[in-house]
């Protein structure tokens, strides 16, 4: 493993323990170049199907983008990177479980609309501004004034 700090590719692993709800292992490693110390994850290489984006486009699932996308959507929110983790661990295994080949972006993206909606309404509307491409402030407003509505009636 090359370290991120001097790239120099020898390092020794320091602590290890399971993570991600013991799908992967977490390693603490220390440079033997520089003694500066980093974190790897180890987890077995899993099928991923291909996402079918809105535009017809097929790309491989990516965690990562995933996980930036809810991340932006909860910035300065009471959200920690423990539950957004959490909660695409449950999405992969979704996916997963699904066993198919391909599975529309649409299917992803109204599980995360589903569950930001529960934990912060906030994070919900900036996540449904970019998911859904609002054409207009009246289109925006409509989301608003449905989700004013879901929690009065609550």
């Amino acid at each position: 493993m090359r370290c991120p700090f001097c790239d120099h590719e020898n390092s020794k692993v320091v602590d290890s323990r399971p993570a991600r709800n013991g799908r992967a292992i977490r390693r603490r490693r220390e440079c033997l170049n520089c003694s500066e110390r980093f974190t790897t994850y180890e987890q077995l290489e899993e099928f991923q199907p291909m996402v079918v984006k809105k535009d017809g486009r097929r790309e491989a699932f990516e965690r990562r983008k995933v996980i930036e996308g809810i991340l932006k959507a909860c910035e300065k929110r009471p959200i920690s990177v423990h539950q957004v983790e959490t909660f695409v661990d449950e999405l992969e295994r979704f996916i997963q479980e699904r066993g198919t080949a391909e599975i529309d972006s649409r299917i992803i993206g109204e599980r995360v609309m589903s569950q930001l909606r529960d934990w912060d309404d906030v994070a919900y509307v900036r996540f449904a501004s970019v998911y859904k491409q609002f054409k207009d402030l009246k289109e925006f407003m409509e989301q608003l004034q449905e989700l004013l509505a879901k929690d009065s009636s609550s």
